[in-house]
């Protein structure tokens, strides 16, 4: 069964790039539908013996070898409220590339891969109860599909990221950024307050829009009002409800009062299709998540000194 739902993940990629993505359908416990961008997925296993790793975080499993690489095993039950399924037999095991990591995550049940259309997806009420690892929801044959914000899962084990370097701090003060509007599109709260964090550390000015949609929206009553004090650079999410950062590069280009902007996508996908994407959608460059030196670098390098 998981081999064939990875046969079909090929046949999805051609909807990328035109606001709609394929997700991997799977359950951990209940009736509940989970998704993650198929994109993001390697391989889907029968769940291997796990290594446990003394004083690991709670919600890690342990490791496991995968195709002659050791790589962390994450209870996603766990991590979502569930019951674990440490001690599940039938749990399969989830490889994905996030961040130019590998890890697997156990999940309970998997279902198929749909295509999910960006206007359809929405950002949850806060009273599903789903909290900041659901960044958005939809459906799917009329039950609720809620998308997993992965990167929060892998920040709460992870930690803190890594500060931004001294010598890139001196070279953003003599670039003398404060002239410069930034806006910043991510739907995950987490990567949006990392992202401004980095900027107030280069004394960069910023905008802020929550997808797509509400970043395009801006951009235009910005340029509209004040044209010569304007966002410069825009630093978006590839993944977002309503319209995603393909499409709002796509718009971009193509709104006369906008197709100068300089555009960079920071995102969790990577790989050779991602990069390609990038390039035919018209952006300026592509920085894979989160890495604060990498990131603010490709600024410098974008923004006029």
């Amino acid at each position: 069964m998981a081999g064939a739902l990875l046969e079909s993940v090929e046949r999805y990629t051609r909807l990328a790039g035109h606001n709609r993505v394929a997700m991997m359908l799977f359950r951990l416990g209940d009736a509940q539908l989970f998704g993650i961008n198929v994109f993001k997925v390697r391989e889907v296993l029968r769940r291997p013996p796990l290594e446990r790793l003394p004083e690991a975080h709670p919600l890690l499993a342990g490791c496991c070898d995968y195709r002659g690489q050791t790589i962390p095993v994450i209870d996603l039950a766990a991590a979502l409220g569930y019951p674990s399924l440490l001690g599940e037999p039938t749990a399969h095991l989830m490889v994905t590339e996030f961040n130019r990591t590998v890890q697997g995550f156990l999940v309970a049940d998997l279902q198929r891969i749909v295509h999910c259309e960006g206007e359809s997806l929405a950002a949850p009420s806060a009273a599903l109860g789903f909290g900041a690892r659901v960044n958005a929801v939809t459906r799917v044959d009329g039950a609720l599909l809620a998308i997993i914000d992965v990167e929060h899962v892998l920040a709460s084990i992870e930690g803190a990221p890594e500060e931004l370097s001294e010598r890139v701090q001196q070279a953003a003060q003599l670039h003398a950024l404060s002239s410069h509007r930034v806006m910043v599109v991510d739907d995950s709260q987490l990567a949006r307050g990392r992202i401004i964090g980095l900027f107030k550390q280069m004394g960069i000015d910023c905008v802020v829009a929550q997808d797509g949609r509400e970043a395009l929206e801006r951009l235009h009553e910005l340029a509209e009002a004040s044209p010569d004090e304007g966002v410069r650079l825009v630093v978006s999410d590839i993944e977002m409800p309503r319209m995603d950062g393909y499409a709002l590069t796509r718009a971009i280009r193509e709104a006369p009062e906008l197709r100068g902007l300089k555009v960079l996508l920071h995102s969790s996908l990577s790989g050779v299709f991602n990069t390609a994407m990038v390039e035919e959608v018209g952006a300026d460059r592509f920085v894979a998540k989160f890495q604060p030196d990498v990131l603010a670098q490709a600024v410098l390098d974008l923004l006029p000194a």
